[in-house]
């Protein structure tokens, strides 16, 4: 990256998200950040995307972490690509892999 590049000081880069949110219809919404805790709390706040807005509340179910917002870019259209059928098998690796953490989101 370029020394300089984006308006953000070098520290508030840090690592970036891909993650995975169930709405409360039972949709998946797939999305990337450099905060999880932050952007789920504007998902259920209802400020964050459209697309969630009128189905609260969300719920984390899926997150990987990037080494940075490009290639967290890379992976959110890698899995937007997937079928609701192959999205709900990574989310239920994922919480397998992680023991199913209820409380998590």
């Amino acid at each position: 990256m370029a020394a300089g590049s984006g308006s953000r000081s070098s520290g508030a880069d840090g690592p970036w998200y891909v993650y995975i949110v169930e709405c409360r219809d039972g949709s998946l919404y797939t999305g990337i950040t450099n905060d999880l805790a932050r952007r789920l709390q504007q998902h259920n706040e209802g400020t964050a995307a459209r697309y969630t807005r009128s189905r609260r509340p969300v719920r984390l179910r899926y997150y990987e972490e990037c080494e940075n917002r490009s290639a967290a870019l890379v992976r959110e259209c890698a899995v937007r690509l997937l079928t609701p059928k192959q999205k709900w098998a990574l989310v239920e690796e994922y919480e397998r892999a992680r023991g199913a953490d209820p409380g998590r989101g």
